[in-house]
């Protein structure tokens, strides 16, 4: 965010009250429909998945339960693997590529893992395309004990203490991280935040303490099968951060309250997909979304034998 142009809401050079916050979700509005779009999708699953209601938002807790889906035929000798969706609601490829997982790919590899998919974490979000929740908190950097983002804190209360030999969260990258969304992060926090170029393709975030090198490469690899892997910049960056190998990048996970850092899974990853690209369409998001699940699992099945 530029010092020269403050965000429409709040004092520059103070961080938003509580009366900033009220003001920001009132101008939010309903865009799409997480009945139709989401729970319509649950609904007509077989009978052989297990689709269980973990909990409800309170901002509207009939029109936002929460659910996680996994595979009927669970046992405690198969290795737990996680996929989650929607932990930012507004980054759409993230929530309809775990849909499609579920529907076409989870029943295949079940035989493997007893599988978890959260294909919608963030309803309100998806709903109002938002990344932040209605209290103007981010749910992925709330993924901590005693959550201030209910989002944030049903996924722990329901999956803390769990061991998880993979992880994958799906996310996207997109124009308006520059033009909403980081502007009104530095708003809120009255924080200077360093501009950066969108990246146009998709990357991998993985964990500092934890990188994965060798799986993140596995993943980068099959995608690029389906989609165009983002380039570096001239600095050798991806979203202000040094790459580590082609089209990845590290993050502290856990310090920063990240959704994969919650899990202390063995292999863990964030991918993020541009779906502002000229070069993509809806489809190709979801399928590379789909790509970096189902390929994420075939390295660590492989690794495993």
């Amino acid at each position: 965010m530029n010092k020269e142009q403050p965000y429409s809401i709040g004092v520059p050079g103070e961080p938003w009250n509580q009366a900033h916050k009220r003001e920001w979700l009132s101008q939010q509005s309903i865009k799409r429909s997480y009945k139709n779009d989401v729970l319509a999708v649950l609904d007509r699953l077989p009978e052989d998945f297990k689709v269980s209601q973990y909990g409800a938002l309170s901002h509207d807790a009939k029109r936002y339960p929460l659910f996680a889906v996994s595979s009927s035929n669970y046992n405690s000798s198969k290795p737990n693997a996680l996929v989650t969706g929607g932990v930012h609601g507004y980054e759409t490829s993230g929530i309809h590529g775990a849909l499609r997982f579920i529907e076409n790919h989870l029943q295949d590899y079940s035989a493997a893992f007893n599988i978890t998919v959260l294909p919608c974490i963030s309803p309100w979000g998806y709903e109002t395309i938002n990344r932040w929740n209605p209290s103007a908190v981010d749910p992925n950097r709330s993924f901590i004990p005693n959550s201030s983002a209910e989002e944030s804190a049903a996924v722990f209360e329901l999956l803390h203490g769990l061991d998880f030999e993979v992880h994958i969260d799906l996310h996207e990258t997109t124009d308006t991280d520059n033009t909403e969304f980081r502007p009104a992060l530095s708003a809120r926090d009255n924080v200077y935040h360093p501009f950066w170029e969108i990246p146009d393709g998709f990357y991998l975030v993985g964990d500092s303490e934890n990188p994965c090198d060798d799986f993140q490469a596995a993943i980068i690899k099959a995608v690029s099968e389906v989609t165009h892997i983002a380039p570096a910049d001239h600095n050798g960056r991806i979203i202000g951060e040094l790459t580590t190998q082609t089209g990845v990048i590290n993050y502290a996970t856990k310090e920063l309250g990240l959704c994969t850092g919650f899990s202390d899974a063995r292999f863990n990853t964030t991918t993020e997909v541009y779906p502002d690209s000229p070069l993509v369409d809806d489809e190709n998001c979801i399928s590379a979304q789909v790509a970096a699940v189902c390929s994420g699992l075939d390295f660590v099945q492989e690794f495993d034998k």
